[in-house]
């Protein structure tokens, strides 16, 4: 039996690092651009290459708190494709559920990073999503995939085995689940756990428009009645929201020296699903999640500052007035 397994897309990001750019932003600052000289060569600070996708980062991020860890996604037979099973198996990560899809390439990204932030250009392949058998976990983190999986019977296949063995589920919607509409699917919401987005996403989920200022615990009670146990809304530096359809929470973000905000998501996710499966309740499993995105922003790219148990207990320790306030 496995702590958690992971579901969903892996990539290799390209960081390019940059100085020579402008943010320009509307009046309210609801909408920025990144802009470059058309036509221009433009100096690049640093090049990186490193194993990413949502689903990596929590399956790398759940071993090293200590969880055993394995990952059902695809890769293409290519160099970056072993690649990212080498890096997998460093991490110790179980490998047995990555498909190799021959004759394919795997996914690429490339990650502009300016002032701590990143504008990112996507490439995915279109797999063809069977689900393996996997063998019993605790949790299951569900997540970023291609758009193809409409093409696919993963969901359905995904509720079976939720049912059949019972693990929990922390669900985690990437963009393309976002647009084929998360609430086309209601018995994998009844059958979620915890459920994970960022504000503008928890927005676009319910159908308000980005531009509303709607009260957060709003939208907490309005997701909360699509299904899910818990739920949770991340909001950068204003921290992140939950409710357990009982009381709501709020919580800062733990102090960092923001390096770039690559795979924040889901290293606070992770930390989060990782204090559940030590026992921690809502609010203390909100300050896990805090302390692992924040340690991931010192770092360039998404896995490198991923705390391990130890460095998490550290953190926690020496973070202990930043707590969790009901709201």
């Amino acid at each position: 039996m496995f702590d958690l397994i992971s579901i969903g897309d892996v990539t290799i990001d390209n960081f390019v690092q940059i100085h020579d750019a402008e943010v320009k932003c509307n009046l309210d600052k609801t909408q920025c651009q990144l802009c470059i000289t058309y036509g221009d060569k433009i100096v690049v600070d640093k090049l990186t290459h490193l194993v990413a996708g949502n689903a990596a980062n929590s399956a790398v991020s759940a071993s090293r708190l200590k969880l055993s860890s394995s990952i059902y996604t695809n890769i293409g037979s290519d160099s970056p494709g072993k690649q990212i099973i080498d890096k997998l198996k460093e991490e110790r990560v179980s490998t047995r559920y990555v498909v190799e899809n021959q004759s394919m390439e795997s996914n690429l990204s490339t990650v502009l990073s300016f002032k701590g932030e990143r504008t990112i250009f996507v490439y995915h392949q279109n797999w063809e999503y069977k689900m393996p058998d996997l063998d019993s976990t605790r949790w299951v983190y569900f997540t970023s995939i291609a758009p193809s999986f409409t093409q696919s019977n993963l969901l359905n296949e995904l509720i079976v085995y939720l049912e059949r063995l019972g693990s929990k589920l922390l669900y985690s919607p990437g963009t393309y689940q976002i647009k084929y509409g998360v609430k086309k699917n209601p018995k994998l919401l009844t059958l979620t756990e915890v459920f994970i987005v960022n504000l503008e996403e928890a927005k676009r989920i319910l159908g308000h428009k980005e531009e509303e200022n709607i009260p957060v615990k709003k939208l907490l009670k309005e997701l909360l009645d699509l299904g899910p146990r818990m739920v949770v809304i991340t909001d950068a530096k204003m921290g992140s929201y939950g409710f357990d359809g009982d009381k709501f929470y709020h919580i800062k973000t733990f102090p960092a020296k923001l390096k770039e905000m690559t795979g924040a998501g889901d290293a606070y996710a992770t930390g989060f699903v990782a204090g559940l499966f030590y026992g921690k309740d809502l609010p203390e499993a909100m300050r896990w999640g805090a302390a692992n995105g924040a340690a991931v922003v010192e770092e360039i790219g998404p896995q490198a500052g991923l705390l391990t148990y130890n460095a998490m207990m550290e953190k926690l320790k020496e973070n202990s007035k930043i707590v969790a306030k009901e709201i």
